[in-house]
């Protein structure tokens, strides 16, 4: 036993790799190494020899295993000398980059629309997205018998049995908000009003729920011109094209009188759209004079007061602006897509030209 116990601690302080050292546990106490073979002959050994031998095997075996133990773990701790001699951290140079969040691209025209009309003194204005269909309706001159107040186009909130609330709908513009502004505020007024809105409706171009702006103004002898004016200096700012022309088309509108369809000049080059160029024309939003009803419904006496009105779909412009084909997309798409159509959050253009930082 002598003989082996000198052995194994010799070969074991010899291993210069934790394989090495495996490899003789193996051939030292594994199932048929030489100290678990001499422990399987205590069985053919009488008890009195079984009494020396037994107790000098067992610890035999107790050696070698503290040896291989010792001698694994002084391999690790050479192992990490070596490490900690060779590796090196610079902890002066920059941390690895994160990727940077970014804006969804309707929250990012959103603000470029509010910046633009807020250099021509639009605040913006807020309300709710559940209103009655009073704000939603009636206040803007919408008969009872018009179509958008069918449940196909509007979705109308669940009444209770007993519930003797007005109704309320998912507000199907952002025109209540108007009204609202108007009891609130009076006049004169120069209002945006930028928010979601709903409507039972599911294609290219369309979708339940989407998102628009709209705008008011409203003074003693405001007209047509200034809505013109407002709208082709909007146009010039969002598209970054100097030569913008606008057509205003008759039209009818319940809450404005006159009521006028704009189309914007563009072409249509290899699929691409062109703004501000070219022979065809692009319906991009509705407008006109607020109707005298509307007026009286948000508080104002319209024998002394009047005022121009326009509204156009955030999702639709954005579309027009970075040429994205589907409207759903901003919705049931990975918005890994962004950076392909141009999104940076940080650009946003000014009403006089140029990007803000």
């Amino acid at each position: 036993m002598d003989d082996l116990k000198a052995k194994y601690l010799g070969l074991i302080g010899d291993a210069s790799d934790e394989g090495a050292l495996e490899a003789l546990r193996v051939q030292a106490v594994g199932k048929k190494g030489e100290i678990s073979l001499k422990m399987r002959e205590l069985g053919k050994m009488t008890p009195e020899e079984r009494q020396v031998a037994g107790p000098k095997l067992n610890a035999l075996k107790d050696e070698i295993n503290s040896a291989l133990a010792a001698k694994k773990a002084a391999l690790a701790d050479a192992a990490l000398d070596e490490r900690l001699r060779t590796e090196w951290l610079d902890v002066t140079l920059p941390a690895r980059q994160r990727p940077a969040g970014t804006l969804h691209p309707i929250s990012q025209v959103s603000e470029e629309v509010t910046a633009i009309f807020a250099e021509m003194g639009f605040s913006v204005a807020e309300g709710p997205r559940i209103d009655t269909d009073w704000y939603n309706f009636d206040a803007l001159n919408i008969p009872g018998h018009h179509p958008a107040r069918a449940e196909m186009d509007t979705f109308y909130m669940h009444r209770a049995e007993g519930d003797n609330r007005p109704p309320h709908v998912l507000r199907t513009h952002t025109s209540p908000v108007q009204i609202r502004a108007m009891e609130a505020q009076g006049a004169p007024l120069r209002i945006i009003c930028p928010g979601g809105v709903y409507r039972a409706d599911y294609d290219q171009t369309h979708t339940p729920m989407f998102h628009q702006v709209e705008g008011l103004a409203i003074d003693r002898d405001i007209s047509m011109a200034n809505l013109k004016w407002v709208l082709e200096e909007f146009c010039r700012a969002f598209f970054e094209v100097d030569g913008v022309e606008l057509r205003f088309r008759a039209s009818h509108f319940p809450f404005t009188e006159p009521s006028a369809e704009v189309d914007i000049r563009c072409s249509w080059e290899g699929g691409a759209l062109k703004i501000g160029q070219g022979d065809d024309w692009l319906e991009i939003l509705g407008s006109g004079m607020v109707h005298p009803k509307v007026l009286e419904a948000g508080g104002i006496d319209p024998s002394q007061w009047q005022g121009f009105a326009f509204g156009m779909g955030i999702d639709r412009i954005a579309m027009l602006k970075y040429g994205v084909p589907d409207l759903r997309a901003f919705f049931d798409s990975d918005l890994r897509w962004l950076r392909h159509y141009g999104f940076s959050a940080l650009d946003m253009p000014t009403l006089h030209g140029g990007l803000s930082r």
